[in-house]
């Protein structure tokens, strides 16, 4: 808590107060990381022994097949409930820790995103009492800070939103299919098996949902295989998804980069994807991505509904177009670490984007 002197000095120094905020904020994502990784550790640990104990009943399974006509039935009947409570709590568990494992990741990047923030926060004198473009850039910075972290408080909520609707609302479901199979299992074992054949085609259904909210939110294959083939298998699934005509062109060498770059290209690129589908109702949307050898550079463009981009990019008061408020958001990023955003949008011609960003420091 800051003393009276603390806070007159933190209202007096803009630049200190912000860079105080990103430090408490980087701690309370440092302490949350720990937290998280021993989740993580420990949820590894219990997914190991469920797939052990599925392994061992897989195999006792076969045992029974083989000897149904000798084995009780009673006996039977408990061990295949013994093996679906397994199977059941071994995909929980997966899915557990793929939560896990994303929030971790989501983490470690707004870690790297904040760590970034604070080196270019080295460069910038912002001076209450001085007229000058000094004042004016540490103040666009400031605010520039808010929209970041309030764009990233608003993906929290988002994703929250879609864990409760989704795969939250999937396990209830599950829950209660397999007490109603386990209810018919003496009265009508015929019955019963339908039922676990509904139950293991929703579950496969569930399940490819919760490996595509994974991969929206942090697709694995970005830190194995790099940003080129990220993005190639994000575009081919938006167009199977979403019916609309989705070309890629990709230039240049494909290669690596370092990791915060990939992250923002790629995310640069899921976000416009996203807008030119839910704000543009676009129907048809081609993207190039060039791998310079200096700078990388990317066009987004679409056939949608277009809007007035020199009001959205001038910041002028009272502009709630969630569009445009992302839009700035993401071009603050990209300037954050050298990069650029040019929109170039109309009503009625659609709107195309261009990014660039050094290929390297």
């Amino acid at each position: 808590m800051l003393n009276k002197k603390d806070q007159q000095k933190t209202f007096d120094d803009p630049k200190e107060e912000i860079v105080a905020m990103i430090t408490e904020e980087m701690r309370r994502i440092k302490d949350s990381l720990s937290e998280i990784k021993v989740q993580v550790d420990q949820t590894q640990a219990v997914v190991n022994r469920e797939q052990q104990r599925n392994s061992d009943l897989a195999t006792e399974l076969r045992t029974v097949q083989d000897n149904l006509e000798t084995i009780p039935r009673q006996d039977i009947r408990a061990k295949y409930d013994e093996a679906l409570d397994a199977r059941f709590r071994l995909s929980t568990m997966r899915g557990q820790l793929e939560k896990f494992q994303a929030n971790r990741d989501q983490l470690e990047e707004q870690q790297k995103l904040f760590t970034q923030i604070l080196n270019k926060m080295q460069g910038i004198d912002l001076l209450p009492d001085q007229d000058d473009p000094a004042e004016n850039s540490g103040s666009k910075t400031g605010i520039s800070i808010v929209r970041i972290v309030q764009a990233q408080e608003d993906e929290r909520q988002r994703l929250a939103r879609q864990m409760h609707d989704g795969p939250a609302q999937s396990l209830t479901n599950f829950i209660l299919q397999a007490e109603i199979c386990q209810r018919l299992f003496d009265r009508n074992p015929d019955r019963a098996a339908e039922e676990l054949d509904n139950l293991k085609t929703t579950a496969s259904v569930t399940f490819q949902k919760v490996r595509d909210f994974i991969f929206d939110l942090r697709p694995m294959m970005l830190d194995d295989l790099g940003v080129v083939p990220t993005v190639r298998r994000y575009t081919e699934s938006f167009k199977d998804k979403n019916d609309i005509d989705t070309t890629l062109e990709l230039m240049g060498e494909e290669r690596r980069l370092e990791s915060h770059r990939e992250v923002m290209i790629f995310r640069g690129i899921q976000e416009l994807m996203v807008h030119a589908r839910d704000y543009a109702t676009a129907n048809k949307v081609s993207i190039r991505l060039d791998m310079g050898s200096e700078r990388v550079k990317v066009v987004v463009e679409d056939n949608g509904r277009g809007f007035d981009a020199e009001a959205a990019l001038s910041g002028q008061e009272g502009n709630t177009d969630p569009r445009a408020q992302s839009i700035i958001t993401l071009k603050e990023k990209f300037e954050l670490i050298g990069g650029s955003l040019i929109i170039i949008s109309s009503e009625t011609e659609g709107t195309t984007v261009r990014l660039e960003l050094p290929a390297g420091d």
